[in-house]
């Protein structure tokens, strides 16, 4: 919500984008707090304190994100765990010299959330490729939203996502990868799961409820308002899939990503797809898109629906059974579902701030008919009654134990462990002093020392390797009858 971004900001605020959740059926949000590299990240948390608290209309909680690496940061981030209620933290492997981190400073931060007891959470997509790949679309005159898909294909998720679950695994770090947008990258999670690996799947509305083919649209703006990173996959079938997925626990979770921009923001790039700002709707209409397209379809029934959209994110985020339940003692957050109604998804009629939304058209089978927050009616009848500030901010505390239950017990199992042996007390070859300078000339193998000594054969007149004498008699080319092997002259 308000995000700056790419020179401007979200269109929808904190006030906009929680009315509309509430809207939609989603009683409490969590952000992601994203500055610019080298800002405090104490700095930052507060910043997003002071533009949410007094908008809110529903509560919320915080992620933070780390785009950049150093000691400041790393007790920093034990201070946002310890006093700020924050319990995940963010990286990126995409927006080089933006928000990107290099593998040896993501692997840092994995070390540091485990560590501390938080989850580590990461936009994959090869930065470094994209980055070539956005010039040579340049260079090719393709200027159009239709680029922004081709420089960041799905391998491009897929090897990033790998990755970023490999740097996790190795820093025994719990890792929740966010909008899983293509077949390719699921697969990977899906495949890292099955091998035991602790990491959680996230797609969004968007991934489960259109596709990339709306980047080749002849209208620009049409293009354009659907450019989110990583992008819409071209493939229809992807959303079916991701769904298909997420019905039978292979991803866990779902989210928005809502970061929305109107017509005339995403206008910044209309000679250049590279300033398009990155970001769609979803957040009123997540619960409605997830109903339609799983339990309409019967791929999953109301109890999965129940979970991928509120009580898993309750569990991983350790805020269950304070959220994600009804039940005595939990806040009194109630949404009352109605399975046999339905709407037709438009801007014209949504309640965020957003001039467009990618859903335009889709009839929704399900619609939230009743929902209450901290026990007020907020939404009666399509009527929608908030204040501006009712919501809190409600901190997540870290150790969550959906998510570091298995990893304790590997940190206690995998412990590196030396082998007990006897001392060596054989000879030791030894190195002169004159010896280290010659192999310290050498610059990319050590083993090969850059002298030619090394080598028992002298050099020829003309400064090759000698082979053969050259002082010895010449003699004419002798043939091989038979070669080593035998002849080959037959028919076999």
């Amino acid at each position: 919500m308000q995000l700056p971004f790419m020179g401007t900001h979200a269109v929808d605020d904190f006030y906009s984008g929680t009315k509309a959740a509430l809207a939609g059926g989603t009683t409490m949000i969590i952000d992601f707090v994203l500055d610019q590299k080298n800002v405090s990240l104490l700095e930052a948390y507060d910043k997003w304190r002071n533009w949410a608290d007094s908008k809110v209309c529903c509560d919320y909680a915080l992620h933070s994100c780390v785009t950049w690496w150093s000691p400041e940061v790393a007790k920093e981030m034990d201070i946002l765990c310890k006093e700020k209620g924050i319990n995940s933290f963010k990286m990126f492997l995409a927006y080089k010299d933006v928000f990107m981190l290099e593998d040896n400073e993501l692997y840092e931060v994995f070390k540091r959330c485990r560590e501390l007891g938080a989850l580590g959470m990461v936009h994959a997509e090869n930065g470094h490729l994209i980055a070539e790949k956005s010039s040579e679309m340049i260079q090719h005159g393709i200027t159009g939203p239709e680029a922004h898909e081709m420089c960041r294909p799905e391998e491009v998720e897929a090897e990033a996502t790998n990755r970023a679950i490999t740097l996790a695994n190795q820093a025994n770090c719990p890792l929740y990868i966010v909008h899983v947008m293509s077949k390719s990258a699921a697969k990977v999670v899906t495949k890292a799961r099955r091998q035991g690996k602790v990491v959680f799947g996230e797609p969004i509305a968007a991934s489960l409820g259109t596709d990339g083919t709306h980047y080749w649209n002849k209208c620009w703006r049409h293009a354009a308002g659907h450019v989110m990173g990583p992008p819409l996959r071209p493939d229809p079938t992807t959303p079916g899939y991701l769904m298909d997925l997420l019905a039978n626990n292979d991803l866990q979770v779902t989210g928005t990503d809502n970061c929305t921009f109107n017509a005339d923001q995403k206008a910044l790039g209309k000679d250049d797809f590279r300033k398009i700002p990155n970001g769609v709707n979803g957040v009123e209409d997540r619960m409605s898109v997830i109903w339609e397209k799983g339990v309409h379809t019967g791929k999953m029934d109301p109890c999965r629906f129940v979970a991928v959209t509120s009580t898993n994110a309750a569990k991983i985020f350790n805020i269950y059974p304070q959220k994600g339940r009804i039940a005595v003692g939990s806040d009194a957050d109630i949404v009352v579902w109605n399975p046999n109604a339905s709407r037709t998804i438009s801007a014209k009629t949504h309640h965020q701030a957003v001039d467009f939304n990618i859903f335009e058209g889709m009839l929704c089978h399900g619609v939230a008919e009743y929902v209450m927050t901290n026990g007020h009616v907020v939404l009666d009848e399509g009527q929608v009654r908030v204040t501006q500030g009712m919501g809190r901010f409600i901190p997540l505390p870290c150790n969550s134990e959906t998510v570091f239950s298995r990893i304790r017990e590997r940190e206690r199992t995998t412990k590196p462990c030396k082998v007990e042996r006897e001392p060596y007390d054989g000879p030791v070859a030894k190195i002169t002093a004159t010896q280290m300078s010659e192999k310290m000339i050498v610059a990319d193998n050590p083993i090969i020392p850059n002298n030619a000594e090394f080598h028992g054969r002298p050099m020829t007149s003309s400064g090759a390797r000698q082979q053969i004498d050259e002082k010895s008699p010449r003699r004419s080319t002798t043939r091989s009858l038979n070669p080593p092997g035998g002849k080959s002259s037959g028919l076999w």
